[in-house]
């Protein structure tokens, strides 16, 4: 098995050739083909971590790769509050933003949270405000009255976006409203361990995995998205991540293995940094890849180098978004890792 994920994994990994400059601002920039050019894909953007008292420089560079879709990985307001009408207030200021407000006139915009829109820090499914808070945030992504979240616990949803001669399943996750209780740690450095296999509890929750597995035998589109507010892959930092709970990891890897969607990868926020990671050793019949953006408006730049065997990239401590471009003829698939002026940091390819 390994030997044939081995073959089939054909990716490249591009740093880019130009270098930031040691100040926060950057000089050089790099332009995206247009859509006109480049009819035979979509690209989308997905970004994190935005606090709406702090400066906003990034949605000018997002809409200059003309995106198709937006996607909001989590911590889209920094509320932290049990009064809702902070909360509300808040978001109402995310989105007065004049260039966001342009980006909502452009582009459709879907989203999950985590937890500073949820409501607490690091806060799961004991959280009191964890129903006033999915309403509101409902409401800045203008979700229609009818839909089902509206009426059943989590924000966990699914949207397909076609164009460019194929199609993109964007599967959002909800790692809140339903997590168990994270094990704090008494090392230095590390905030969370991580329970063993009998101790470990839920991320999803059984009503979440259920969907999801249903949503994974949709064969039809031609690359499928997992967006998860957590990363998945990295394990070895002490923060939060899908290995907090290491039954909940296996059960994905058991879930991608049956799965009939196609050319399955994820995306990630929280972490206040971006990089790639990618794992060969995985149930399918490609490299699994976790694409971590997180910093629109601020990040984490005494960061150290934490240990990841997955990385293939360099850890980017400035602000940043996420850009996916999708070649369908291809089937190939551009991670960029851009920020202000649309300066381009990291390029990686993955073939399917």
């Amino acid at each position: 098995m390994k030997y044939a994920i081995l073959l089939s994994f054909c990716f490249l990994l591009l740093n880019c050739k130009q270098k930031e400059t040691p100040s926060e601002t950057i000089t050089s920039a790099t332009t995206h083909t247009s859509k006109t050019e480049a009819s035979s894909g979509l690209t989308i953007v997905f970004a994190s971590c935005s606090d709406q008292e702090r400066e906003q420089p990034l949605w000018k560079p997002i809409l200059e790769n003309n995106p198709d879709l937006f996607i909001w990985g989590g911590d889209n307001i920094y509320a932290d509050t049990d009064d809702m009408a902070k909360m509300e207030a808040d978001y109402k200021k995310t989105k007065a933003h004049p260039d966001y407000q342009k980006l909502l006139s452009a582009t459709p915009v879907v989203g999950t949270w985590d937890d500073h829109d949820f409501g607490k820090n690091d806060a799961g499914k004991e959280w009191i405000k964890k129903d006033e808070a999915q309403t509101l945030l409902l409401n800045f992504l203008d979700v229609p009255e009818n839909d089902e979240r509206r009426s059943r616990p989590g924000v966990y949803t699914s949207k397909t976006i076609e164009g460019g001669g194929g199609a993109v399943k964007v599967i959002l996750l909800d790692t809140r409203y339903f997590r168990d209780p994270l094990k704090e740690s008494n090392t230095e450095g590390r905030r969370y361990d991580d329970w063993s296999i009998e101790e470990s509890g839920t991320i999803l929750g059984a009503a979440q995995w259920q969907w999801l597995e249903e949503e994974l035998q949709d064969s039809v589109p031609t690359f499928t998205m997992i967006v998860s507010s957590i990363q998945f892959l990295s394990k070895e930092h002490g923060w939060e991540k899908w290995g907090n709970h290491p039954s909940e990891v296996q059960k994905m890897y058991d879930v991608l293995e049956t799965a009939k969607a196609r050319n399955i990868f994820m995306v990630s926020g929280d972490r206040h940094m971006a990089e790639i990671s990618v794992n060969i050793d995985v149930p399918l019949p490609y490299p699994l890849v976790d694409f971590t953006s997180s910093g629109l408006t601020h990040t984490w730049p005494t960061y150290g180098t934490e240990g990841n065997e997955y990385r293939v990239s360099n850890i980017i401590k400035r602000l940043n978004f996420g850009v996916m471009h999708f070649d369908f003829e291809k089937k190939r698939i551009t991670f960029e890792i851009r920020g202000r002026d649309n300066f381009l940091y990291e390029q990686f390819q993955q073939q399917y």
